[in-house]
């Protein structure tokens, strides 16, 4: 089996060793970037372990820095999220003809294009729209 980072065949470093055993089991060979493991050689082994350890450290840097990042930006306020699909003129219109009782909830999904899961969370939307004020 050839790779060309080590991070790419698993997650963690038990992972990683988990998979080496299983691949030495089947009697694979593992190609790390053009250098043979070879899981019977001590300098192989030692080799093997380090790679694991940097691609479990370089994957933990990432994770952090994405969180930082994240972070950043949602204190900036560039991190919104994904933005509602209905105006709020239509999520009070939608509320609206739900409490009305003149459309059955599979009409109300039809009508604005949404899921059932997605109409729900719309109403729940358009109902603390109306305890704030909001209008369109």
């Amino acid at each position: 089996m050839v790779i060309t980072r080590l991070d790419r065949l698993g997650r963690s470093a038990r992972d990683l060793h988990d998979i080496a055993d299983e691949l030495v089991r089947a009697e694979v060979r593992l190609n790390i970037n053009g250098m043979i493991y070879d899981p019977t050689d001590p300098m192989g082994k030692m080799f093997f372990g380090m790679l694991v350890l940097m691609a479990e450290f370089e994957a933990e840097l990432i994770r952090a820095r994405t969180r930082e990042g994240m972070a950043e930006a949602k204190k900036a306020g560039r991190l919104k999220g994904k933005q509602p699909k209905l105006s709020v003129l239509r999520r009070k219109k939608l509320l609206e003809d739900y409490e009305s009782g003149e459309y059955d909830t599979k009409q109300l999904c039809e009508i604005a294009g949404l899921s059932r899961s997605a109409m729900y969370a719309t109403l729940q939307r358009a109902r603390e729209d109306r305890e704030q004020g909001q209008v369109a």
